[in-house]
């Protein structure tokens, strides 16, 4: 893949269902502590190498934001940083929250 895939969220889960992904969401502090996706990595210019060095370039990355435009450059980035399989999520976590489970810290 020499760019990312933009893909809904039915897609994503799907995709989380079959295993084997990466979720990577970079929204900030407070809104990744409100609540994600149970697994998901949170994904900032701080920890990326961290990311870098726990997950594969081989390893299908599925890239939330708020809403889906964020996303976009940073699935882009991730392309350029040499990973195989990315996909930027349309609709973001505000739409995957109308939708499908998730958690918060605080649980």
């Amino acid at each position: 893949m020499t760019d990312f895939k933009r893909i809904s969220v039915t897609e994503a889960n799907d995709l989380i269902a079959k295993g084997h992904v990466v979720i990577a969401d970079i929204r900030d502090d407070q809104s990744f502590a409100n609540g994600h996706i149970a697994n998901s990595f949170h994904l900032s210019n701080g920890s990326m190498t961290s990311f870098s060095q726990k997950y594969d370039y081989d390893v299908p990355v599925l890239v939330f934001c708020y809403h889906g435009n964020s996303s976009q450059g940073a699935a882009q980035y991730l392309v350029q940083q040499g990973y195989e399989e990315v996909y930027s999520v349309d609709g973001g976590f505000e739409m995957w929250k109308q939708n499908f489970p998730f958690v918060t810290l605080s649980e």
